[in-house]
């Protein structure tokens, strides 16, 4: 066994339904890989719960036991439904839905999504029903969770409803109603009350939000999931497929604009124009696979079948070992995250 440290460093992990299970596979490859230390996460939507889940892993068992409370979670999500907010028309005894209507290519789930998006969850879901609520809570021990040390200190992003500013819960704030709230969409749930405050889902504000890293953490190494696809190479065209669309620019804009102001100060730092010392200089680093799932339609961050699930978490296991091959060494060392090109940069 070697005696070389774990190398410390930070992550900040992106929402995005069913999408991430992507994360769920770079994870794993970077435990596996077990030169690595994870000091702080921020996590919102998706990003939140890998978080929490990875975090309540490590607490018992370590890498192994974290790899094992990962997969056991997503096994879980892939037997519950749809349970990321999908609403489906019901079910009628031998009733098979027919191929799309040949006039709108649309099939009765289309339609009904449609339909159901001129409710709000208010009136759809008066009881408030949340069958991600209890499986989560069958994965996370939040009051592990509170305690900072030997865990990574988590950081879970909300909105909040009545100022539009995102709350930042860690530590003892860290509840089963955090997580719930950072994961809560306005169309699909009711907002979640913390302290009489209602919360929508983080993404809205930052998706992930990098600033608790950069604020509350030492480390200068930060490795950002990004699973939310910036360019899409074909243009929505159905409703559905616009609001979905203009939902994820929305998602992505909070941390492109992160992104603009470190790029600021990085470059004040290499000029000298500020002093060195009292702006931590970032290491970015990323790991994503734009090309492939910028191919999946926005919609399918609902499917959670078992069959997608795999597909994505060989999909990140596959880019997290080809960045480890390529960028591991860097670590400690420079960047290997070219913000203007690939946040910045007319595309």
């Amino acid at each position: 066994m070697s005696d070389v440290q774990p190398f410390a460093l930070d992550l900040a992990l992106q929402g995005g339904g069913s999408h991430g299970a992507f994360t769920w596979g770079v994870l794993d490859a970077l435990l596996e890989d077990g030169t690595l230390r994870f000091a702080g996460i921020s996590g919102t939507s998706a990003g939140a719960l890998n978080a929490a889940v990875l975090a309540t892993g490590l607490l018992r068992g370590g890498n192994e036991g974290a790899r094992q409370a990962l997969r056991a979670f997503w096994e879980d999500v892939s037997r519950a439904g749809r349970c990321f907010g999908a609403l489906q028309p019901p079910a009628l005894p031998g009733w098979t839905q027919p191929a799309p209507a040949p006039l709108w290519g649309w099939s009765p789930s289309d339609w009904f999504a449609t339909w159901a998006r001129s409710f709000s969850p208010y009136q759809l879901n008066p009881l408030g029903l949340n069958p991600l609520r209890d499986l989560v809570a069958r994965h996370v021990d939040v009051a592990a969770l509170q305690c900072v040390a030997p865990a990574p200190t988590l950081f879970v992003i909300a909105t909040s409803v009545h100022t539009g500013q995102p709350r930042v819960f860690s530590g003892k704030t860290l509840t089963l109603d955090a997580l719930m709230a950072s994961t809560c969409l306005p169309h699909l749930f009711r907002a979640v009350e913390i302290d009489g405050e209602p919360y929508w889902d983080g993404g809205y504000v930052g998706n992930p939000s990098l600033w608790p890293l950069i604020y509350e953490t030492p480390e200068a190494d930060l490795l950002l999931v990004k699973i939310n696809p910036l360019r899409r190479p074909a243009t929505p065209q159905t409703a559905l497929a616009i609001a979905d669309r203009v939902s994820e620019i929305g998602f992505n804009s909070a941390l492109v604009g992160e992104m603009r102001a470190i790029a600021f100060v990085q470059r004040l730092l290499a000029e000298e124009r500020i002093e060195r010392g009292r702006y931590k200089d970032l290491r970015l680093h990323m790991i994503a696979d734009e090309g492939e799932l910028a191919h999946l339609e926005a919609a399918t961050k609902l499917d959670t079948s078992a069959a997608f699930l795999q597909s994505l978490f060989r999909m990140g296991h596959q880019a997290a070992r080809r960045w480890l091959t390529r960028h591991r060494a860097d670590l400690g060392v420079r960047a290997t995250l070219d913000i203007e090109a690939t946040f910045l940069a007319p595309r």
